[in-house]
């Protein structure tokens, strides 16, 4: 096991950090409004799926249990 040298550790880490490219506040808000809206339709589409089901499941109830 070879013992790392936390100068040259921290050295590499902040070369590392300098080559990270951090998104515009433009991207940042578009990427945000991307996932509000895929959450909204998502979760449009589990409550349409849920009512079909429930109809469903309560009519062949309602049709067997007299």
């Amino acid at each position: 096991m070879a013992i790392a040298n936390p100068i040259k550790f921290i050295q590499e880490t902040r070369a590392e950090i300098a080559k990270v490219v951090w998104p515009t506040r433009r991207e940042t808000l578009m990427t945000t409004l991307m996932v509000f809206i895929m959450a909204c339709l998502t979760a449009l589409f589990f409550f349409l799926v849920d009512l079909m089901l429930r109809t469903g499941l309560n009519g062949v109830l309602a049709y067997f249990g007299g």
